[in-house]
C-alpha cells in the first residue's frame, strides 16, 4: 500500500490530532490578538498620549493592513513549503514586529512595528486552517474547524480584557506586550507539537485550478463578503453603542463585549459540530444567513423600542454572525485541495478583511445620520442577499 493511500487521520494518534487542533487553535487566536489588539489602545492614545482620533485609528488599522496585503501570499507559501513552516515563519515575523512597537513612540515607527506584525500574523489563516483539514477526516472537520474559529473572538476576548486596561494603568508599551507575549507562547506550542499532513505525490504545478472548475468557491467568497457586514457593525460598534446611547460604563460595556465574544466562539463551534452531523457545510451556511437576518431585524426593532431587550439580542446577533465563518473556511479549505487550499483560503481572508475594513467607516456615517435602529436594519440586507447565493446544489462529498 502506498503513502498516500492511508488517510491521513490513521497516520498519527487522536491524541496527537487534537494537539494539533489546539496549537492551531492558540496561533490563530495569539494572530487574533496581534492584529485586534492595538484597537483598544485608541482611548489611551488620544486621551493619554494627545493623538487625534485619526492618528489612533491609524495605530489601530496597522497590523489589519500588514494582514490583508500578505496574506494571498502566506497561502502561497503554505501551499508550497507546509503548514508548519508558514506557522512557525509567520509567528517569528509577529513576534518581531510586537517587540520592535513595544519599544518606539514615534508614530510612523509604531505603526510601521504593527504592520509587520500583521504581516507575520496573517500567516495563520491559511496554515492553521489547512492542519484541520489535513488531520482530521471530513465527518469531524466541521467541529475541528470550529474549534479553531472559535481563537478569533477569544482572542479579541482577551484582547478586550486586557489591552486598554494595562495601557490605561501603565502605558502603551507594557500593553502592547500582550501579543508579544501571546505569539512567543503560539511559537512554542506549534514547535513542540505540529506536524505536516500528507499530500499526494502530485507535483504542485500540475494540480488543476479549482477555480477554474466551477463556481463554487467564488460564490463561498461571495456570501462569506455579505456576511462580514452585519458581524462588523455590531462587533465593531457594540461597546460605544453601549457606552454613547444606553450611557454604561466602558468597564460594563467591555465586560459585556467579551462576553459576547465567548457565545460567538461557542456558536462557531456548534455550527461546525451541526455541519459535521447532517453532512453539509452549505445547508448550515444558509441557515446562519437566515437567523443572520433575523437577529439583526429584532436587534433593530429592540434598540428603537425596548433598549434593555436589545442588550440580549446584541449578544445573539454576536453569536450568529460569525457562525459562518468555520463552514465557509472548512468548505474552501476541502474544495481547495491540498495544493490549492493555501491561496484559496488567502483569497477568502483576504477579501472578507477589505470588507471588514470597509464596514466601520461606512457604519458610522450611517449610524451618525440615522441612528443605531436604522443602521442595523441596513446591515440585515447583505445576509438577506447571501441566502440566495450559497451554493448549497454545488456541493459535493469531502474528502
Amino acid at each position: 500500500m502506498t503513502d498516500v493511500e492511508v488517510p491521513a487521520h490513521e497516520r498519527i494518534s487522536g491524541a496527537r490530532r487534537w494537539s494539533i487542533l489546539g496549537a492551531g487553535t492558540v496561533a490563530q487566536a495569539a494572530s487574533a490578538i496581534t492584529v485586534n489588539g492595538p484597537a483598544f489602545l485608541i482611548p489611551t492614545l488620544h486621551r493619554g498620549e494627545g493623538l487625534t482620533l485619526a492618528q489612533a485609528g491609524l495605530v489601530a488599522s496597522a497590523p489589519l493592513a500588514g494582514i490583508m496585503v500578505t496574506l494571498y501570499a502566506w497561502g502561497a507559501v503554505v501551499d508550497r513549503r507546509g503548514e508548519r513552516f508558514g506557522l512557525l515563519a509567520g509567528l517569528l515575523l509577529a513576534l518581531l514586529g510586537s517587540v520592535v512597537a513595544t519599544q518606539v513612540h514615534a508614530l510612523p515607527a509604531l505603526a510601521a512595528a504593527l504592520f509587520v506584525a500583521g504581516a507575520g500574523a496573517a500567516a495563520t489563516n491559511s496554515a492553521s486552517g489547512r492542519v484541520v483539514v489535513g488531520w482530521f477526516p471530513p465527518h469531524r472537520r466541521g467541529l475541528a474547524m470550529g474549534i479553531r474559529q472559535m481563537a478569533a473572538p477569544l482572542g479579541v476576548g482577551i484582547a478586550a480584557a486586557t489591552v486598554a486596561v494595562l495601557a490605561e494603568r501603565y502605558g502603551v508599551a507594557t500593553a502592547l506586550g500582550v501579543p508579544a507575549v501571546a505569539t512567543l507562547v503560539s511559537i512554542v506550542v506549534v514547535a513542540v507539537v505540529v506536524l505536516d499532513p500528507p499530500r499526494p505525490a502530485t507535483p504542485l504545478t500540475a494540480a488543476p485550478n479549482p477555480y477554474r472548475a466551477d463556481r463554487f468557491l467564488a460564490r463561498i467568497h461571495g456570501v462569506s463578503l455579505l456576511l462580514v457586514v452585519p458581524q462588523f457593525v455590531v462587533w465593531t460598534f457594540a461597546l460605544t453603542w453601549l457606552v454613547t446611547d444606553l450611557g454604561w460604563s466602558a468597564a460594563a460595556a467591555g465586560a459585556v463585549v467579551a462576553g459576547a465574544q465567548l457565545v460567538g466562539a461557542a456558536a462557531r463551534v456548534g455550527a461546525g459540530w451541526l455541519s459535521d452531523v447532517v453532512g453539509s457545510r452549505m445547508r448550515p451556511l444558509r441557515w446562519v444567513a437566515c437567523g443572520a437576518v433575523a437577529t439583526m431585524l429584532l436587534l433593530a426593532l429592540s434598540a428603537e423600542v425596548a433598549p434593555a431587550v436589545a442588550v440580549v439580542v446584541m449578544v445573539v446577533a454576536s453569536a450568529v454572525t460569525v457562525a459562518d465563518n468555520g463552514l465557509a473556511f472548512t468548505a474552501v479549505a476541502e474544495r481547495g485541495g491540498p495544493f490549492w487550499a493555501g491561496r484559496a483560503l488567502g483569497v477568502q481572508n483576504t477579501a472578507q478583511n477589505l470588507v471588514a475594513a470597509a464596514v466601520p467607516p461606512v457604519a458610522g456615517l450611517t449610524i451618525a445620520a440615522w441612528g443605531y435602529p436604522a443602521t442595523y436594519a441596513l446591515a440585515a440586507l447583505f445576509p438577506l442577499l447571501a441566502i440566495a447565493l450559497v451554493p448549497v446544489r454545488g456541493e459535493r462529498p469531502a474528502t
